[in-house]
Protein backbone atom coordinates (compact mmCIF):
# COMPACT_ATOMS: atom_id res chain seq x y z
CA UNK A 1 0.00 0.00 0.00
CA UNK A 2 2.38 2.20 0.79
CA UNK A 3 4.40 2.40 -2.52
CA UNK A 4 0.88 2.90 -4.05
CA UNK A 5 2.03 6.86 -3.11
CA UNK A 6 4.82 6.91 -5.66
CA UNK A 7 1.79 6.54 -8.17
CA UNK A 8 0.45 9.60 -7.10
CA UNK A 9 0.66 12.44 -9.73
CA UNK A 10 2.83 15.08 -8.92
CA UNK A 11 0.94 19.13 -8.94
CA UNK A 12 1.50 20.66 -12.35
CA UNK A 13 3.16 23.53 -10.71
CA UNK A 14 4.48 23.11 -7.31
CA UNK A 15 2.56 25.51 -5.42
CA UNK A 16 -0.38 25.03 -2.83
CA UNK A 17 -3.08 25.60 -5.60
CA UNK A 18 -1.06 22.60 -7.69
CA UNK A 19 -1.20 20.63 -4.49
CA UNK A 20 -5.20 20.90 -3.78
CA UNK A 21 -5.98 20.04 -7.37
CA UNK A 22 -4.66 16.72 -6.25
CA UNK A 23 -6.78 16.32 -3.65
CA UNK A 24 -9.02 13.92 -4.72
CA UNK A 25 -6.07 12.00 -5.40
CA UNK A 26 -5.19 12.23 -1.89
CA UNK A 27 -8.01 11.46 -0.15
CA UNK A 28 -8.38 8.09 -2.35
CA UNK A 29 -4.75 6.59 -0.95
CA UNK A 30 -5.62 8.15 2.25
CA UNK A 31 -8.53 6.17 2.62
CA UNK A 32 -7.63 2.78 1.24
CA UNK A 33 -4.60 2.88 2.85
CA UNK A 34 -6.14 4.20 6.39
CA UNK A 35 -8.89 1.77 5.50
CA UNK A 36 -6.35 -1.58 4.88
CA UNK A 37 -4.38 -0.45 8.03
CA UNK A 38 -7.80 -0.94 10.04
CA UNK A 39 -8.47 -4.03 9.16
CA UNK A 40 -4.59 -4.96 9.74
CA UNK A 41 -5.46 -3.53 13.36
CA UNK A 42 -8.57 -5.26 13.96
CA UNK A 43 -7.31 -8.71 12.13
CA UNK A 44 -4.30 -8.19 14.87
CA UNK A 45 -6.81 -7.66 18.02
CA UNK A 46 -9.04 -10.20 17.18
CA UNK A 47 -6.68 -13.10 16.70
CA UNK A 48 -5.01 -12.22 19.67
CA UNK A 49 -6.67 -15.17 21.52
CA UNK A 50 -6.67 -17.58 19.11
CA UNK A 51 -5.03 -20.74 20.07
CA UNK A 52 -5.71 -22.56 16.90
CA UNK A 53 -6.45 -22.72 13.29
CA UNK A 54 -7.86 -25.02 10.40
CA UNK A 55 -7.63 -25.86 7.06
CA UNK A 56 -10.56 -23.42 5.87
CA UNK A 57 -9.25 -20.24 8.61
CA UNK A 58 -5.83 -20.82 6.61
CA UNK A 59 -7.92 -20.29 2.66
CA UNK A 60 -9.78 -17.73 4.08
CA UNK A 61 -7.17 -15.71 5.47
CA UNK A 62 -5.00 -16.23 2.14
CA UNK A 63 -8.84 -15.16 0.15
CA UNK A 64 -8.64 -12.04 2.13
CA UNK A 65 -4.87 -11.10 1.73
CA UNK A 66 -5.74 -12.16 -2.33
CA UNK A 67 -9.22 -9.67 -1.98
CA UNK A 68 -7.11 -7.14 0.21
CA UNK A 69 -4.36 -6.64 -3.13
CA UNK A 70 -6.78 -5.86 -5.55
CA UNK A 71 -6.96 -2.47 -3.37
CA UNK A 72 -4.13 -0.58 -4.39
CA UNK A 73 -4.99 -1.73 -7.46
CA UNK A 74 -8.64 -0.45 -7.61
CA UNK A 75 -7.83 2.70 -5.69
CA UNK A 76 -5.13 3.66 -8.75
CA UNK A 77 -7.82 3.80 -11.13
CA UNK A 78 -10.40 5.93 -9.18
CA UNK A 79 -7.03 7.79 -8.71
CA UNK A 80 -7.08 8.74 -12.18
CA UNK A 81 -10.98 10.08 -12.69
CA UNK A 82 -12.28 9.85 -9.03
CA UNK A 83 -15.73 10.65 -10.63
CA UNK A 84 -15.80 7.92 -12.98
CA UNK A 85 -18.30 5.98 -11.86
CA UNK A 86 -17.39 2.44 -13.43
CA UNK A 87 -13.69 2.95 -11.51
CA UNK A 88 -15.90 3.35 -8.00
CA UNK A 89 -17.94 0.36 -8.79
CA UNK A 90 -14.56 -1.41 -9.37
CA UNK A 91 -13.37 -0.30 -6.14
CA UNK A 92 -16.48 -0.91 -4.89
CA UNK A 93 -16.26 -4.77 -5.47
CA UNK A 94 -12.95 -4.85 -3.99
CA UNK A 95 -14.06 -3.39 -1.01
CA UNK A 96 -16.74 -6.23 -0.89
CA UNK A 97 -14.73 -8.43 -1.72
CA UNK A 98 -12.31 -8.15 1.54
CA UNK A 99 -15.28 -7.74 3.90
CA UNK A 100 -17.08 -10.49 2.70
CA UNK A 101 -13.76 -12.74 2.68
CA UNK A 102 -13.44 -10.93 6.51
CA UNK A 103 -16.79 -12.19 7.44
CA UNK A 104 -16.19 -16.00 6.69
CA UNK A 105 -13.07 -15.97 8.25
CA UNK A 106 -14.94 -15.01 11.38
CA UNK A 107 -17.35 -17.65 10.50
CA UNK A 108 -14.41 -20.41 9.71
CA UNK A 109 -12.72 -18.83 13.04
CA UNK A 110 -15.65 -19.60 14.86
CA UNK A 111 -15.88 -23.08 13.74
CA UNK A 112 -12.48 -23.83 15.18
CA UNK A 113 -13.01 -22.93 18.29
CA UNK A 114 -16.38 -24.55 19.14
CA UNK A 115 -15.67 -26.08 22.11
CA UNK A 116 -17.66 -24.93 25.02
CA UNK A 117 -14.42 -24.36 27.13
CA UNK A 118 -13.43 -21.76 23.72
CA UNK A 119 -16.68 -19.82 24.06
CA UNK A 120 -14.92 -16.52 24.40
CA UNK A 121 -13.57 -16.66 21.07
CA UNK A 122 -16.85 -17.54 19.67
CA UNK A 123 -18.81 -14.97 21.00
CA UNK A 124 -15.61 -12.82 19.76
CA UNK A 125 -16.12 -14.20 16.17
CA UNK A 126 -20.10 -14.02 16.74
CA UNK A 127 -19.42 -10.00 18.02
CA UNK A 128 -17.63 -9.20 15.11
CA UNK A 129 -19.50 -9.99 12.59
CA UNK A 130 -22.66 -8.48 13.60
CA UNK A 131 -20.18 -5.21 13.72
CA UNK A 132 -19.71 -6.02 10.15
CA UNK A 133 -23.88 -6.27 8.85
CA UNK A 134 -24.26 -2.27 9.06
CA UNK A 135 -20.87 -2.02 7.69
CA UNK A 136 -22.02 -4.23 4.76
CA UNK A 137 -25.36 -1.59 4.83
CA UNK A 138 -22.89 0.81 4.57
CA UNK A 139 -21.20 -0.07 1.59
CA UNK A 140 -24.08 -0.93 -0.39
CA UNK A 141 -26.03 2.00 0.23
CA UNK A 142 -22.37 3.85 -1.30
CA UNK A 143 -23.07 1.90 -4.20
CA UNK A 144 -26.39 2.42 -5.00
CA UNK A 145 -25.57 6.15 -4.60
CA UNK A 146 -22.74 5.90 -6.74
CA UNK A 147 -25.02 3.69 -9.66
CA UNK A 148 -27.33 6.82 -9.87
CA UNK A 149 -26.63 10.18 -8.50
CA UNK A 150 -22.95 10.55 -7.27
CA UNK A 151 -19.92 8.73 -8.12
CA UNK A 152 -17.59 9.15 -5.19
CA UNK A 153 -20.33 7.94 -2.85
CA UNK A 154 -18.53 4.82 -2.90
CA UNK A 155 -15.31 5.94 -1.91
CA UNK A 156 -17.48 7.93 1.10
CA UNK A 157 -19.34 5.09 2.05
CA UNK A 158 -15.88 3.16 2.49
CA UNK A 159 -14.80 6.01 4.70
CA UNK A 160 -17.82 5.94 6.81
CA UNK A 161 -17.73 2.24 7.25
CA UNK A 162 -14.45 2.71 8.27
CA UNK A 163 -15.21 5.23 11.09
CA UNK A 164 -17.79 2.35 11.98
CA UNK A 165 -15.12 -0.06 12.15
CA UNK A 166 -12.81 2.25 14.84
CA UNK A 167 -15.72 2.55 17.15
CA UNK A 168 -14.61 0.21 19.83
CA UNK A 169 -17.02 -2.76 20.59
CA UNK A 170 -16.89 -5.18 24.13
CA UNK A 171 -16.08 -8.74 23.76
Amino acid sequence: MTILVLELPKPETISFQGIWNLKSHYFCYSLSFFWLGTMWVNLHNEWIDIKKISKSVVWWSLILLFASSWIPYTISIVNTNPNNVVGQVFYGIAVFFVTFANVWLTIAVEKCHSDVTESSIKEKMIALRKKLYPDIAIKIIGMILTLTVYPMAMSFAVLIAMIWILLPISY
